[in-house]
Protein backbone atom coordinates (compact mmCIF):
# COMPACT_ATOMS: atom_id res chain seq x y z
CA UNK A 1 0.00 0.00 0.00
CA UNK A 2 1.41 3.38 -1.03
CA UNK A 3 1.79 6.38 1.27
CA UNK A 4 -1.08 8.09 -0.54
CA UNK A 5 -3.39 5.12 0.00
CA UNK A 6 -2.44 4.99 3.70
CA UNK A 7 -3.27 8.69 4.05
CA UNK A 8 -6.63 8.13 2.37
CA UNK A 9 -7.41 5.27 4.75
CA UNK A 10 -6.52 7.48 7.72
CA UNK A 11 -8.71 10.27 6.33
CA UNK A 12 -11.69 7.93 6.01
CA UNK A 13 -11.13 6.75 9.60
CA UNK A 14 -11.15 10.41 10.66
CA UNK A 15 -14.48 10.95 8.90
CA UNK A 16 -15.94 7.94 10.68
CA UNK A 17 -14.62 8.54 14.20
CA UNK A 18 -14.35 12.32 14.42
CA UNK A 19 -16.96 13.61 11.97
CA UNK A 20 -19.48 10.80 12.47
CA UNK A 21 -20.00 10.67 8.70
CA UNK A 22 -22.52 8.17 7.33
CA UNK A 23 -21.30 4.88 5.80
CA UNK A 24 -22.67 6.08 2.45
CA UNK A 25 -20.58 9.28 2.60
CA UNK A 26 -17.44 7.39 3.62
CA UNK A 27 -17.90 4.87 0.81
CA UNK A 28 -18.43 7.67 -1.74
CA UNK A 29 -15.33 9.58 -0.57
CA UNK A 30 -13.29 6.38 -0.61
CA UNK A 31 -14.36 5.55 -4.15
CA UNK A 32 -13.65 9.07 -5.41
CA UNK A 33 -10.21 9.18 -3.82
CA UNK A 34 -9.30 5.74 -5.16
CA UNK A 35 -10.07 7.05 -8.64
CA UNK A 36 -7.48 9.76 -7.98
CA UNK A 37 -4.99 7.10 -6.88
CA UNK A 38 -5.51 5.24 -10.15
CA UNK A 39 -4.86 8.41 -12.12
CA UNK A 40 -1.74 9.17 -10.09
CA UNK A 41 -0.33 5.70 -10.75
CA UNK A 42 -0.67 6.34 -14.47
CA UNK A 43 0.96 9.77 -14.27
CA UNK A 44 3.58 9.39 -11.53
CA UNK A 45 4.06 5.67 -11.03
CA UNK A 46 3.26 3.36 -8.13
CA UNK A 47 5.05 5.50 -5.55
CA UNK A 48 2.94 8.63 -6.10
CA UNK A 49 2.51 10.74 -2.97
CA UNK A 50 0.32 13.65 -1.92
CA UNK A 51 3.34 15.95 -2.16
CA UNK A 52 3.62 15.28 -5.91
CA UNK A 53 0.08 16.49 -6.58
CA UNK A 54 -0.32 20.15 -7.53
CA UNK A 55 -3.25 22.13 -8.91
CA UNK A 56 -2.08 21.61 -12.51
CA UNK A 57 -2.12 17.84 -12.07
CA UNK A 58 -5.58 18.04 -10.50
CA UNK A 59 -6.81 20.13 -13.42
CA UNK A 60 -5.51 17.45 -15.78
CA UNK A 61 -7.33 14.78 -13.75
CA UNK A 62 -10.63 16.68 -13.87
CA UNK A 63 -10.18 17.33 -17.58
CA UNK A 64 -9.78 13.58 -18.13
CA UNK A 65 -13.00 12.97 -16.22
CA UNK A 66 -14.92 15.46 -18.34
CA UNK A 67 -13.83 13.88 -21.64
CA UNK A 68 -15.01 10.57 -23.08
CA UNK A 69 -12.53 7.92 -24.20
CA UNK A 70 -13.89 5.91 -27.09
CA UNK A 71 -10.98 3.47 -27.04
CA UNK A 72 -11.83 2.43 -23.48
CA UNK A 73 -15.57 2.79 -23.90
CA UNK A 74 -15.86 5.32 -21.06
CA UNK A 75 -18.33 8.17 -21.17
CA UNK A 76 -17.57 11.60 -19.77
CA UNK A 77 -18.62 12.21 -16.18
CA UNK A 78 -21.45 14.65 -15.52
CA UNK A 79 -20.49 17.98 -14.00
CA UNK A 80 -22.28 17.01 -10.79
CA UNK A 81 -20.15 13.86 -10.49
CA UNK A 82 -16.95 15.81 -11.17
CA UNK A 83 -17.98 18.36 -8.55
CA UNK A 84 -18.52 15.57 -6.02
CA UNK A 85 -15.09 14.09 -6.75
CA UNK A 86 -13.50 17.52 -6.40
CA UNK A 87 -15.25 18.01 -3.05
CA UNK A 88 -13.78 14.72 -1.79
CA UNK A 89 -10.29 15.71 -3.01
CA UNK A 90 -10.58 19.18 -1.48
CA UNK A 91 -11.66 17.73 1.88
CA UNK A 92 -8.84 15.17 1.82
CA UNK A 93 -6.12 17.75 1.16
CA UNK A 94 -7.63 20.13 3.70
CA UNK A 95 -7.29 17.36 6.29
CA UNK A 96 -3.66 16.78 5.25
CA UNK A 97 -2.94 20.48 5.80
CA UNK A 98 -4.69 20.55 9.20
CA UNK A 99 -2.75 17.49 10.35
CA UNK A 100 0.57 19.00 9.24
CA UNK A 101 1.23 16.51 6.46
CA UNK A 102 1.06 19.19 3.75
CA UNK A 103 1.66 22.94 3.76
CA UNK A 104 -0.91 23.91 1.12
CA UNK A 105 -4.10 22.54 -0.39
CA UNK A 106 -3.71 22.33 -4.20
CA UNK A 107 -7.46 21.83 -4.68
CA UNK A 108 -8.26 25.28 -3.24
CA UNK A 109 -7.23 26.91 -6.52
CA UNK A 110 -9.74 24.89 -8.56
CA UNK A 111 -13.30 26.13 -9.04
CA UNK A 112 -16.16 23.66 -8.74
CA UNK A 113 -17.75 22.95 -12.15
CA UNK A 114 -21.04 24.73 -12.65
CA UNK A 115 -23.76 22.14 -12.37
CA UNK A 116 -26.41 21.66 -15.02
CA UNK A 117 -29.80 22.98 -13.93
CA UNK A 118 -32.10 19.99 -14.29
CA UNK A 119 -35.73 20.16 -13.29
CA UNK A 120 -36.56 17.35 -10.86
CA UNK A 121 -38.94 14.85 -12.45
CA UNK A 122 -42.14 14.31 -10.50
CA UNK A 123 -45.47 12.54 -10.88
CA UNK A 124 -48.67 14.48 -11.28
CA UNK A 125 -51.39 13.98 -8.66
CA UNK A 126 -53.32 11.37 -10.65
CA UNK A 127 -50.14 9.35 -11.27
CA UNK A 128 -49.17 9.56 -7.60
CA UNK A 129 -52.60 8.40 -6.40
CA UNK A 130 -52.62 5.53 -8.93
CA UNK A 131 -49.20 4.42 -7.76
CA UNK A 132 -50.13 4.57 -4.07
CA UNK A 133 -53.17 2.35 -4.67
CA UNK A 134 -51.51 -0.07 -7.09
CA UNK A 135 -50.62 -2.74 -4.47
CA UNK A 136 -54.19 -2.74 -3.13
CA UNK A 137 -55.60 -3.33 -6.61
CA UNK A 138 -53.14 -6.04 -7.63
CA UNK A 139 -55.07 -9.02 -9.03
CA UNK A 140 -52.64 -11.70 -7.87
CA UNK A 141 -52.44 -10.49 -4.23
CA UNK A 142 -48.64 -10.62 -4.09
CA UNK A 143 -46.87 -11.22 -0.78
CA UNK A 144 -45.74 -8.14 1.13
CA UNK A 145 -48.21 -5.88 -0.66
CA UNK A 146 -49.25 -4.29 2.66
CA UNK A 147 -45.61 -3.52 3.35
CA UNK A 148 -45.08 -2.21 -0.18
CA UNK A 149 -48.11 0.07 0.02
CA UNK A 150 -46.98 1.38 3.42
CA UNK A 151 -43.53 2.16 1.95
CA UNK A 152 -45.01 4.02 -1.02
CA UNK A 153 -47.44 6.00 1.13
CA UNK A 154 -44.75 7.01 3.62
CA UNK A 155 -42.29 8.11 0.93
CA UNK A 156 -44.93 10.28 -0.72
CA UNK A 157 -46.63 11.44 2.49
CA UNK A 158 -43.47 12.61 4.26
CA UNK A 159 -40.91 13.21 1.49
CA UNK A 160 -38.34 10.90 3.06
CA UNK A 161 -34.99 9.97 1.61
CA UNK A 162 -34.74 6.23 1.08
CA UNK A 163 -31.98 6.02 3.73
CA UNK A 164 -34.28 7.77 6.21
CA UNK A 165 -37.09 5.32 5.48
CA UNK A 166 -34.92 2.21 5.81
CA UNK A 167 -33.53 3.50 9.12
CA UNK A 168 -36.93 3.89 10.79
CA UNK A 169 -37.94 1.85 13.82
CA UNK A 170 -41.55 1.09 14.74
CA UNK A 171 -41.35 3.55 17.65
CA UNK A 172 -40.25 6.40 15.37
CA UNK A 173 -43.83 6.73 14.11
CA UNK A 174 -46.13 8.48 16.61
CA UNK A 175 -49.50 7.38 15.30
CA UNK A 176 -51.43 9.45 17.84
CA UNK A 177 -49.92 12.76 16.68
CA UNK A 178 -49.32 11.77 13.06
CA UNK A 179 -45.60 12.57 13.23
CA UNK A 180 -42.41 10.66 12.50
CA UNK A 181 -38.89 11.11 13.87
CA UNK A 182 -36.30 10.58 11.14
CA UNK A 183 -32.51 10.70 11.06
CA UNK A 184 -31.35 12.73 8.08
CA UNK A 185 -27.98 13.54 6.56
CA UNK A 186 -25.20 14.22 9.04
CA UNK A 187 -27.20 12.40 11.75
CA UNK A 188 -29.52 15.40 12.05
CA UNK A 189 -32.85 14.43 13.53
CA UNK A 190 -36.07 16.09 12.38
CA UNK A 191 -39.79 15.61 12.84
CA UNK A 192 -42.03 15.22 9.80
CA UNK A 193 -45.80 14.82 9.47
CA UNK A 194 -47.36 11.57 8.29
CA UNK A 195 -50.70 11.76 6.45
CA UNK A 196 -53.79 9.97 7.71
CA UNK A 197 -53.88 7.59 4.73
CA UNK A 198 -50.25 6.61 5.30
CA UNK A 199 -50.99 6.02 9.01
CA UNK A 200 -53.93 3.76 8.18
CA UNK A 201 -51.82 1.69 5.80
CA UNK A 202 -48.99 1.52 8.35
CA UNK A 203 -51.42 0.31 11.00
CA UNK A 204 -52.64 -2.46 8.68
CA UNK A 205 -49.06 -3.48 7.91
CA UNK A 206 -48.03 -3.53 11.58
CA UNK A 207 -51.18 -5.47 12.53
CA UNK A 208 -50.20 -8.03 9.88
CA UNK A 209 -46.84 -8.36 11.66
CA UNK A 210 -48.53 -8.81 15.04
CA UNK A 211 -47.74 -5.28 16.32
CA UNK A 212 -43.93 -5.63 16.74
CA UNK A 213 -41.92 -3.97 19.52
CA UNK A 214 -41.09 -0.29 19.11
CA UNK A 215 -37.33 -0.86 18.84
CA UNK A 216 -37.62 -3.23 15.85
CA UNK A 217 -37.15 -2.03 12.26
CA UNK A 218 -40.31 -0.56 10.76
CA UNK A 219 -39.86 -2.29 7.40
CA UNK A 220 -38.46 -5.78 6.95
CA UNK A 221 -37.05 -7.60 3.94
CA UNK A 222 -37.92 -11.15 2.95
CA UNK A 223 -35.44 -12.65 5.44
CA UNK A 224 -36.89 -10.76 8.37
CA UNK A 225 -34.07 -8.22 8.60
CA UNK A 226 -34.17 -4.45 8.12
CA UNK A 227 -35.12 -3.67 4.54
CA UNK A 228 -32.34 -2.49 2.22
CA UNK A 229 -32.19 0.57 -0.01
CA UNK A 230 -32.00 -1.69 -3.06
CA UNK A 231 -35.18 -3.52 -2.08
CA UNK A 232 -37.04 -0.22 -1.64
CA UNK A 233 -35.84 0.86 -5.06
CA UNK A 234 -37.16 -2.38 -6.59
CA UNK A 235 -40.52 -1.92 -4.83
CA UNK A 236 -40.93 1.60 -6.20
CA UNK A 237 -40.00 0.54 -9.72
CA UNK A 238 -42.37 -2.41 -9.59
CA UNK A 239 -45.46 -0.46 -8.59
CA UNK A 240 -44.68 2.49 -10.86
CA UNK A 241 -44.52 0.25 -13.93
CA UNK A 242 -46.82 1.66 -16.58
CA UNK A 243 -47.69 4.79 -14.60
CA UNK A 244 -44.91 6.96 -16.01
CA UNK A 245 -43.47 4.59 -18.58
CA UNK A 246 -41.50 7.32 -20.32
CA UNK A 247 -39.41 8.00 -17.20
CA UNK A 248 -37.79 5.87 -14.51
CA UNK A 249 -39.45 6.31 -11.13
CA UNK A 250 -37.24 5.99 -8.05
CA UNK A 251 -37.79 6.60 -4.32
CA UNK A 252 -36.29 10.07 -4.87
CA UNK A 253 -38.97 10.73 -7.49
CA UNK A 254 -41.58 10.43 -4.74
CA UNK A 255 -39.57 12.92 -2.65
CA UNK A 256 -39.60 15.34 -5.59
CA UNK A 257 -43.32 14.70 -6.04
CA UNK A 258 -43.99 15.42 -2.36
CA UNK A 259 -42.17 18.77 -2.53
CA UNK A 260 -43.68 19.81 -5.86
CA UNK A 261 -47.26 19.09 -4.81
CA UNK A 262 -46.75 21.07 -1.59
CA UNK A 263 -45.38 24.02 -3.55
CA UNK A 264 -48.21 23.90 -6.07
CA UNK A 265 -50.70 23.88 -3.18
CA UNK A 266 -49.22 27.09 -1.77
CA UNK A 267 -46.60 25.92 0.76
CA UNK A 268 -43.67 28.31 1.18
CA UNK A 269 -40.10 27.29 0.43
CA UNK A 270 -38.91 27.65 4.02
CA UNK A 271 -41.49 25.14 5.22
CA UNK A 272 -40.60 22.72 2.42
CA UNK A 273 -36.91 23.14 3.31
CA UNK A 274 -37.64 22.09 6.90
CA UNK A 275 -39.76 19.12 5.84
CA UNK A 276 -37.12 17.87 3.40
CA UNK A 277 -34.25 18.42 5.83
CA UNK A 278 -32.23 20.58 3.43
CA UNK A 279 -29.36 22.41 5.10
CA UNK A 280 -29.53 25.23 2.56
CA UNK A 281 -32.52 26.95 0.99
CA UNK A 282 -30.66 26.96 -2.33
CA UNK A 283 -31.13 23.19 -2.49
CA UNK A 284 -34.90 23.62 -2.14
CA UNK A 285 -35.11 26.43 -4.67
CA UNK A 286 -34.93 24.01 -7.60
CA UNK A 287 -38.61 23.34 -6.97
CA UNK A 288 -39.47 26.96 -7.80
CA UNK A 289 -38.76 26.11 -11.45
CA UNK A 290 -41.33 23.34 -11.32
CA UNK A 291 -43.76 25.69 -9.61
CA UNK A 292 -43.12 28.33 -12.26
CA UNK A 293 -44.10 25.88 -15.01
CA UNK A 294 -47.38 25.33 -13.20
CA UNK A 295 -47.95 29.05 -12.75
CA UNK A 296 -47.36 29.70 -16.44
CA UNK A 297 -49.81 26.95 -17.34
CA UNK A 298 -52.47 28.52 -15.11
CA UNK A 299 -51.70 31.96 -16.53
CA UNK A 300 -52.02 30.74 -20.12
CA UNK A 301 -55.40 29.19 -19.39
CA UNK A 302 -56.83 31.90 -17.16
CA UNK A 303 -55.54 35.33 -18.23
CA UNK A 304 -57.62 36.96 -20.97
CA UNK A 305 -54.57 38.59 -22.55
CA UNK A 306 -52.19 35.66 -22.35
CA UNK A 307 -52.52 34.96 -26.09
CA UNK A 308 -53.15 37.00 -29.21
CA UNK A 309 -56.89 36.70 -30.08
CA UNK A 310 -57.66 34.44 -33.02
CA UNK A 311 -59.44 35.82 -36.02
CA UNK A 312 -63.07 36.42 -35.18
CA UNK A 313 -62.45 36.51 -31.41
CA UNK A 314 -63.07 39.80 -29.52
Amino acid sequence: MTTLEIQIRQFLEFLQTQRNASPHTIAAYGSDLQDLVGFMRQERGAEATAETIDHLLLRLYLARLSSSTADRGRRAYAKSSIGRKLAAIRAFFSWLVRTGQLSTNPAELIATPKREQKLPFHLNIDQAVTMMEAPAHAADEPPCRQRDRAILELLYSSGLRVSELTGLAVGDIDRSSGMARVMGKGNKERIVPVGSVALQVLDAYLAERGMPAENTPLFLGQRGKRISRRTVDRIVKRWSSGIASFRSVSPHTLRHTFATHLLEAGADLRSIQELLGHASLSTTQKYTHVGLDRLLEVYDKAHPRAHTPKEGEP
